[in-house]
């Protein structure tokens, strides 16, 4: 059996995929049930000083509707960027912060940003079953980024084709 549908499935965060960060961005909401975890993958495009994009993390009681809440969970991150374009020399830097719902920077607007942020699906309080990252508007200058869930630890491991649909 393959990796995907065995060790982890994927979900996108934006039903566009790719999207211009110029505007807010509000992330589609994936199932955790079932999971150990999420990766939560984020690739940015450079952009201009100061349009620097703040991720939220929120815990949801269902798809749509029910009741949100900010999930206070990131206390650390990976992070590889480049201030030109990547190029394969870049290595990941850990960085820290007391746990908050919220992860932002001031230089990351400069940068092609490859950012990596885990969460357990034991961090979701009782009753909730679903996570998803908002972005927050950078500003008026285009800047493009896309969000993977990459859902690790499944409890029922099927070939990707019978893989349950993550995001209802």
């Amino acid at each position: 059996m393959e990796a995907l549908g065995r060790l982890f499935d994927i979900a996108p965060a934006f039903t566009d995929g790719a999207v211009d960060l110029q505007s807010a961005q509000t992330g589609i909401r994936v199932n955790m049930e079932g999971v150990q975890g999420v990766t939560i993958v984020i690739v940015k495009g450079i952009g201009t000083g100061g349009d620097d994009p703040t991720y939220t993390l929120q815990e949801h009681t269902a798809y749509t509707g029910g009741t949100s809440a900010n999930l206070v969970e990131i206390d650390h991150w990976y992070i590889k960027s480049d201030t030109t374009a990547f190029d394969g020399a870049e290595t990941w830097t850990k960085g820290t912060q007391t746990a908050a719902a919220t992860l932002t920077d001031a230089t990351w607007a400069e940068t092609d940003t490859l950012l990596v942020i885990e969460v357990p699906a034991a961090a979701l309080s009782d009753g909730y079953t679903h996570l998803s990252v908002n972005v927050g508007d950078v500003g008026s200058n285009a800047q493009l980024g896309a969000i993977l869930y990459i859902l690790h630890g499944l409890n029922i491991q099927r070939a990707p084709a019978n893989l349950p649909q993550r995001l209802t």
